[in-house]
């Protein structure tokens, strides 16, 4: 990250508005591309477009998506990718600060929009944030995406197949009978949380204090769960690409209780009144982006150590929605 990035991104996460911290000067787009098949859109030619994004492997390659797909029609990009934490980039988004990004729903609703229970249909949690945050902020939602990066459990294959959990209620199940045996590491938020560890128990019916939990570092269990000897099961995200590389099992939520967290691009209302034609720019993730792709994509970084926006990159190439010089 640049100075000036942090700079700006320390500006927003502690002061949220400071009149002194601009984002006018973001980088530049981190890699170069070209047009896709259809090459560049005229009325985009030549407009600057600030896109914004939060500093976590998924919210870092969900920016760059973004940032090349709008390079690739001829706009003229600054990334201000790697805000430190959402509330960075949602005031910077809702304070015009940066012009258009990728938010998940769940957070949205419940994060900044002040509502405590979820919407667990995924197009009822979209259309309730949509039109809530038109009406109260004028951010435009543009249709969500497949992906759904929301709370779970994992376990390694062999405790997998040693208990034959599939599902939550089959953990749920393994709790009544033999809590000693479903050791659960989680991180403390995640342990407190009505939409976490708590809530979980209500609605899966089984005594939460019955079980051991270790408290850990979110980055720290997945590889305990793998191994099976701190953690038989471990509090994941479900497109953490480390799921996919360490070969963990994640429980099937069943009764459906965890919040829906599916990804989708925002944009300020005024800034799309303006440019209309990003949506259909756009448009395309919807249809390429789901959880075995951003699972893969975030496995490339985590795991085998890619750059983030050469594995943005390299997806819209073999998806044919940009081309490289």
């Amino acid at each position: 990250m640049t100075a000036v990035k942090r700079l700006l991104a320390t500006c927003l996460a502690t002061v949220l508005v400071a009149t002194g911290c601009g984002l006018s000067d973001g980088g530049s787009v981190p890699l170069p591309v070209g047009p896709g098949p259809d090459g560049t859109v005229p009325a985009l030619e030549g407009v600057r477009v600030t896109v914004g994004g939060k500093d976590f492997t998924e919210g870092v390659i969900s920016s760059y998506l973004v940032e090349f797909l709008l390079a690739a029609a001829g706009m003229e990009v600054s990334d201000m990718s790697s805000l430190a934490g959402s509330n960075s980039f949602r005031q910077a988004l809702v304070t015009g600060q940066v012009d258009i990004g990728m938010e998940y729903t769940g957070t949205a609703w419940m994060s900044y929009l002040g509502n405590s229970e979820p919407i667990r249909d995924p197009e009822g949690q979209w259309v309730a944030v949509r039109d809530a945050d038109l009406e109260a902020h004028d951010i435009r939602w543009l249709p969500p995406t497949t992906v759904d990066n929301t709370y779970s459990f994992a376990l390694s294959r062999a405790t997998a197949q040693e208990t034959g959990a599939r599902t939550l209620s089959d953990y749920a199940r393994l709790v009544q009978t033999d809590p000693e045996s479903a050791v659960t590491c989680m991180e403390t938020e995640f342990s407190v949380r009505r939409d976490g560890w708590p809530g979980l128990a209500d609605a899966y019916g089984f005594d939460a204090a019955t079980v051991p939990v270790p408290i850990m570092q979110p980055g720290i269990i997945y590889q305990a769960t793998a191994t099976g000897r701190e953690c038989r099961f471990g509090e994941v995200y479900t497109t953490d690409g480390r799921i996919k590389g360490l070969d963990l099992v994640v429980l099937e939520d069943d009764r459906r209780f965890f919040p829906v967290y599916n990804l989708a691009t925002v944009v300020r209302g005024e800034f799309l009144d303006a440019h209309p034609e990003i949506e259909e720019v756009l448009a395309p993730l919807v249809d390429v982006l789901d959880n075995e792709v951003m699972v893969e994509m975030n496995m490339r970084v985590d795991v085998d150590g890619d750059d983030p926006a050469l594995v943005a990159r390299d997806f819209l190439v073999e998806q044919g929605l940009v081309s490289v010089d």
